[in-house]
């Protein structure tokens, strides 16, 4: 996989359970499997990694030094609530509810291209995060990521 491109919409039913859109479907590769781990993100998202991004990560992790504090509280809080996570025989994939809570998900969602994963995010709270963001918040954010200068 080279990375997911895209955002899509998409709604919860009643159960915590969304279709993942055709737009990600035709971006796993058939390899990949049907297999997931979903997960708290940074902001207030969840995370969805497709099996094949998750391993490396974990494997990553699994390698820190468990005797530094730091190390002890990054996994306590990354790990926290990762669960694995598979299409029922209809193709929808359920959010835990404590998942679901940590990101305040409603009923309309936003499932957004993060690289190697896909962060899903609650439509307002997607569409509030990028009104209260400038052109130029943007730029200079980009010439810091990009080229680490500030000024």
């Amino acid at each position: 996989m080279t990375g997911f491109l895209g955002e899509f919409e998409a709604t919860l039913d009643a159960k915590g359970r969304f279709l993942l859109p055709a737009g990600i479907k035709r971006q796993l590769l058939e390899a990949e499997g049907n297999l997931f781990v979903i997960n708290r993100g940074f902001e207030k998202c969840l995370s969805l990694y497709p099996m094949k991004s998750w391993e490396p990560l974990f494997a990553d992790i699994s390698k820190l030094n468990e005797f530094d504090p730091k190390v002890r509280e990054f996994r306590r809080y990354f790990l926290n609530g990762a669960t694995q996570v598979e299409p029922d025989s209809a193709g929808r994939l359920l959010v835990p509810p404590n998942l679901k809570e940590h990101a305040g998900l409603q009923k309309d969602i936003v499932l957004v291209a993060a690289v190697n994963k896909i962060e899903i995010w609650d439509s307002s709270k997607y569409h509030q995060f990028f009104d209260s963001f400038s052109a130029e918040d943007f730029s200079n954010l980009a010439k810091d990521v990009m080229t680490g200068k500030k000024e």
